[in-house]
């Protein structure tokens, strides 16, 4: 079964995604409240998948996926991004991120993008 990080400044967010995934088998590795946090978790974890916010506090999700690529080029990121964050998106997947999703998320939606990251 795929571990997944899951990052986001907002518990809320995080209870949502991880409800998406562990009612599709999913196993959460752990939760990152900020990008500092989910660097060294990633390390730490060595997660199949890190689902990750662009806007935390103390690191972005931009910075902190430039760092776990750094680290590790094969690390599988989707970003997840509120509506309106297009230049943001754009700088994700330049960096490496392999999809992104937008808040508020639609469980089919998220489950398309890890099914097509993960392959």
């Amino acid at each position: 079964m795929p571990s997944v990080l899951i990052v986001d400044d907002a518990s809320f967010m995080r209870m949502m995604i991880k409800d998406i995934l562990s009612k599709n088998e999913f196993v959460i590795a752990g939760e990152a409240s900020n990008g500092e946090e989910a660097v060294t978790m990633y390390k730490d974890l060595q997660p199949d998948l890190v689902m990750m916010d662009i806007t935390m506090p103390e690191k972005d999700g931009i910075a902190a996926l430039k760092e776990i690529k750094n680290n590790d080029p094969a690390a599988q990121i989707i970003m997840c991004s509120a509506m309106g964050q297009q230049s943001m998106v754009i700088d994700a997947i330049q960096a490496g991120a392999r999809d992104f999703i937008v808040k508020p998320f639609q469980a089919d939606r998220v489950m398309d993008a890890i099914n097509k990251v993960l392959g």
